[in-house]
């Protein structure tokens, strides 16, 4: 086993450890070298010493005592905190890796390391697996007992207790000293608010001016007895001045509706973070130190104090009917159409209420007036303009029917909502629509438009019905269904001509791919008719060293592929050495002897002619289709 050298392990160490090896195996002593011959080849002994520790490790690690042990890093921390627990197995590894799980505690394996330590002559292996917990509430946890195999052995550890207590708020004069690295402060608007009224709290975090960054940052408790909590969203980040420190503050926009009434309790809220602050060992002048420092995570925990709302019912007096518990501010808006229709057609009711509220809890009121009508359930669409739900549109559609003829008019739509700004109820009111509605019998019969002097009066209305047409124009012949027409037939097989060309295009490929020699078979015929062309043009133009360098390549390629073998491989010798050569008619070996013969000595005879060239040409043609007639 070759160590590279960045493994970090020098020649020195490399030694220390083959020492410490030696003691524990006296045997060896007399195979070191004094560590001046090391140094001559430094890197390979010492790739040496090194494997051969690996090598001693192996074989002595399956004598060694396994062992399975849990510790935790803490056994006590606040809500917001992340303990560890480290799993560590002694003398091996795990076959299966225990996962503890406990409910209220989130447990995710964070990392995993091995240490081999020689102490005495002795050598030990441990394998640390790590896991980070956190809590998700406050209380006391036992970790329970775990197993696993370790080595062939079956290995349990003892159970762990946790206890998770929430943090204490910091108290004023801890905040204004400037002494707290961050902390959380609740702020909501008012301190009453009706029950189901809308208001837009803040949480406000508190960053010291030296901490470099943070990061993790999570909240791991928000209690709102009463009330429902919508999406946080960050605002806009300002700095401020705490006692004698400056801090920068994070505030987090929390959209809260009250759900019922009397006292209503927010938080306490607690978060955790892992900030980065100035190193404190590297001496110096802090502001230098502030600045100019990679710095030290610290891991904290944040906790507001609890802030108690009253929740006020929604007065009884002065109720409107229609009132459904639309709660904030709102206009009406109210269209319909069409206006003319006939007994039972449909009519499409289109409500928008637009405003401020709790717009997803608002519903459409049932009409009482509206008892004319057949009315179908109403759908919905909300469109929010602002980032937290609280304004924007809510636009319902609704169809009615009208059950008679008498119908004139859509009655009057209300709609009543209380304003807790006002403590008060209003209704809005849309006027009536105007609606035409005829009987479904009473139809208008139609006019026949006739012959009319040009002194009658014209009818107002438009004709319904026109005189016959006498002229009727030229009549078509007939034209035949497309289904027996030729063109029609043809472009439809197109397809199916395509498909079949595909299909048979496929499986000449899939033929060539499972059958080599047939593959080089079609390629050489085609390299052999291209290179009788190329002799014959040789020859036209008197080319003798091309003519013969082309003729030696078409011999080697044309046997190659006769006697599955490479075309390289290809000398004079193989015509008497290759049985299936011996086997050919004596005219075709005889030619083959023949061309080879003229190939070498065309590297020293004197240049031939053209008529010469062309003559040997027309030989080689016939000697190439001799040899096709030799079966392989």
């Amino acid at each position: 086993m070759d160590i590279p050298p960045e493994s970090g392990h020098s020649l020195h160490e490399s030694v220390n450890i083959l020492a410490g090896l030696l003691s524990y195996f006296p045997e060896w002593k007399g195979s070191i070298k004094a560590p001046c011959c090391m140094r001559r080849n430094g890197l390979t002994i010492r790739n040496a010493l090194v494997s051969l520790g690996m090598a001693l490790l192996l074989i002595a690690a399956p004598g060694w005592a396994a062992s399975f042990t849990a510790t935790l890093d803490r056994d006590a921390l606040a809500l917001g905190e992340t303990a560890t627990l480290s799993l560590a197995f002694e003398g091996g590894q795990a076959k299966n890796l225990p996962t503890p799980s406990v409910p209220g505690l989130r447990i995710v394996q964070s990392g995993s390391s091995q240490n081999v330590s020689i102490l005495n002559g002795q050598m030990s292996s441990t394998v640390t697996v790590t896991f980070s917990i956190m809590p998700q509430r406050a209380g006391d946890f036992t970790l329970p007992a775990l197993t696993a195999d370790v080595n062939g052995q079956r290995l349990t550890t003892e159970p762990l207790t946790l206890s998770v207590h929430k943090p204490d708020a910091p108290s004023a004069a801890a905040v204004n000293s400037g002494s707290e690295v961050a902390f959380l402060k609740l702020v909501l608007p008012r301190e009453t608010l009706y029950s189901g009224q809308t208001l837009l709290g803040r949480v406000e975090l508190y960053l010291r001016d030296d901490v470099q960054n943070f990061g993790n940052f999570q909240f791991t408790g928000t209690p709102a007895a009463g009330f429902s909590l919508g999406k946080m969203v960050e605002g806009q980040r300002t700095r401020a001045q705490v006692g004698n420190r400056i801090y920068n503050v994070i505030p987090l926009m929390l959209p809260l509706t009250a759900v019922k009434s009397g006292p209503l309790t927010l938080g306490p809220i607690t978060a955790g973070a892992v900030v980065v602050l100035p190193s404190q060992n590297q001496g110096g002048d802090p502001i230098f130190r502030q600045f100019f420092n990679q710095g030290e995570q610290r891991q904290i925990s944040l906790i507001s104090e609890a802030v108690t709302l009253q929740a006020l019912p929604l007065p009884a007096e002065n109720v409107p009917a229609d009132f459904n518990g639309a709660i904030g501010s709102f206009s009406l808006n109210v269209t319909a159409g069409p206006t003319t229709v006939t007994v039972g057609d449909p009519v499409t009711v289109r409500v928008q209420i637009s405003g401020r509220g709790a717009l997803d809890a608002v519903t459409l009121p049932a009409q009482a007036a509206w008892q004319n009508f057949k009315t179908f359930p109403p759908t919905a669409t909300l469109t929010n303009t602002d980032a937290f739900g609280f304004q924007g549109v809510k636009t319902f559609e609704q169809i009615v029917s009208p059950l008679n003829p008498d119908v004139r008019e859509l009655p009057p739509f209300t709609f009543s909502y209380f304003n807790p700004d006002e403590g008060a109820y209003h209704t809005l009111t849309q006027p009536a629509k105007p609606l035409t509605v005829h009987s479904a019998g009473a139809v208008p019969l139609p006019t026949v438009a006739g012959n009319r002097s040009p002194d009658e009066e014209q009818p107002s209305s438009p004709q319904d019905l026109f005189p016959i047409k006498e002229n009727i124009g030229t009549i078509l012949p007939p034209v035949a269904p497309l289904i027996v027409s030729t063109q029609f037939l043809a472009v439809q097989g197109l397809p199916v001509i395509a498909l079949l060309a595909a299909f048979l295009w496929r499986r000449r490929a899939d033929h060539l791919t499972r059958n080599p020699r047939l593959r080089r078979q079609r390629v050489v015929a085609e390299l052999v008719r291209a290179g009788l062309r190329d002799l014959r043009q040789s020859a036209a133009e008197n080319k003798p060293d091309d003519f013969f360098a082309t003729l030696f390549r078409l011999l080697q390629e044309q046997l190659g592929q006769r006697l599955d073998c490479p075309a390289t491989a290809i000398t004079e010798n193989v015509i008497e050495e290759h049985p299936v050569l011996r086997g050919a008619p004596r005219e075709t070996r005889e030619g083959l002897h023949e061309l080879f013969q003229l190939c070498n000595q065309a590297r020293y005879a004197p240049v031939r002619g053209s008529s010469e060239l062309n003559s040997l040409a027309v030989r080689c043609e016939k000697i190439f289709a001799g040899l096709q007639e030799v079966k392989p």
